[in-house]
C-alpha cells in the first residue's frame, strides 16, 4: 500500500461521486468509502489520504491507471483562475473546490459505456452495463474487469440482447469490438479528426464522440452539447444560453471542465440561474 500524491485541491468524496450517483458500477466499485477496480489480474483499492489517495497495490502497473481514473490530466488551477471571470463558475468552483472529474482509463470501455447509455437513463445504462460485465468480464476480489474487445468480438449480438441491449446496440458493441480501432494512434489526433474517425464507425455518433473526448482523452475543449443533462445544466444556470453548442464558446478554452462543474452543480442542487 502506498500514497499517491495528487495536485491540490483534491476532494476524494466529490470527485468519486459519479460512482455512487447512478447505482453500482461493477468495474469501478464503491465499497465502504473505497473505489475498487481490476488492473491486470489484481484488484486495486483506492481510498482517501492526506494530500492524495491511498492505493493498494501502488506500483508501475497501477499508478498510471489511478492517475487517469482520478482525472489528474485536468489543470484545475488554471481553470479556477479563469473561472473567476464567470459569476456562475466562480461560485461553483468555490462550492465544489477539489472536484476532479474522473476519466475512463480504457478507450474501448469508454465507447461501450456510451453505447450502453444512448437514449436511456443512466440508472438503466448502469444496470445493463453491469450485466455485460458479469457475463463477459472476470471477477477479481469484489470488482470485475471490464470485458475486453477480444472477448466481446467473439460474442453473438443475441447474447447482449439477453442482457438488456436493443438489437441495434448489441450489433454496435460487437461491431466495435471487431473493428480493431488503433486507440493509441487516435489519441494523437486533434479533436476534429478524433470525432471524424469515431463517427465513421457504425453506432458511434457525435454525442458518443464528444464524451470520448471529454471523459477518456480529457480534451480541454470537449463540449458535449448534444447531451440532455448538459443542456439542462446550461439552461438552469444561464438564462441567456440560447443555442447550447454555440454557447460553449463562452467557456473557451475550458469547455470540458465547465461542463463537468455545471453537471455537478445541477446534480448537487446548487442555486440556479445565478
Amino acid at each position: 500500500m502506498g500514497v499517491l500524491r495528487l495536485p491540490e485541491p483534491y476532494d476524494f468524496e466529490l470527485s468519486t461521486g459519479r460512482y455512487r450517483a447512478f447505482g453500482t458500477d461493477l468495474a469501478n466499485l464503491w465499497v465502504d468509502g473505497s473505489l475498487h477496480r481490476v488492473v491486470g489480474r489484481r484488484e486495486m483499492r483506492i481510498s482517501a489520504a492526506p494530500g492524495g489517495v491511498r492505493v493498494e497495490p501502488l506500483d508501475a502497473e497501477t499508478r498510471p491507471i489511478v492517475r487517469k481514473l482520478l482525472g489528474t490530466e485536468f489543470d484545475l488551477g488554471a481553470f479556477y483562475r479563469w473561472a473567476r471571470g464567470d459569476p456562475v463558475l466562480a461560485r461553483l468552483t468555490r462550492e465544489l473546490a477539489g472536484l476532479r472529474p474522473p476519466l475512463a482509463p480504457d478507450p474501448f470501455e469508454s465507447l461501450v459505456t456510451s453505447i450502453t447509455a444512448q437514449q436511456v437513463s443512466l440508472h438503466a445504462a448502469f444496470a445493463i452495463r453491469n450485466r455485460l460485465i458479469q457475463r463477459f468480464g472476470r471477477r477479481v476480489g469484489q470488482a470485475y474487469s471490464f470485458p475486453s474487445a477480444r472477448r466481446l468480438g467473439r460474442a453473438e449480438p443475441d447474447e447482449l440482447v439477453a442482457l438488456g441491449f436493443s438489437h441495434r446496440k448489441a450489433e454496435y458493441v460487437v461491431g466495435l469490438a471487431a473493428a480493431n480501432v488503433d486507440f493509441a494512434a487516435l489519441a494523437e489526433l486533434p479533436d476534429d479528426e478524433v470525432k471524424a474517425r469515431l463517427v465513421a464507425i457504425r453506432g458511434l455518433g457525435e454525442w458518443t464522440a464528444d464524451w470520448f473526448l471529454a471523459r477518456h482523452l480529457a480534451r480541454p475543449r470537449a463540449w458535449p452539447a448534444g447531451d440532455l443533462a448538459v443542456r439542462k445544466a446550461v439552461a438552469a444556470f444561464y438564462s441567456d444560453a440560447g443555442d447550447v453548442r454555440a454557447f460553449g464558446e463562452r467557456f473557451e478554452p475550458f469547455q470540458n471542465l465547465s461542463a463537468h462543474y455545471l453537471l455537478a452543480g445541477l446534480l448537487t442542487g446548487r442555486r440556479l440561474n445565478g
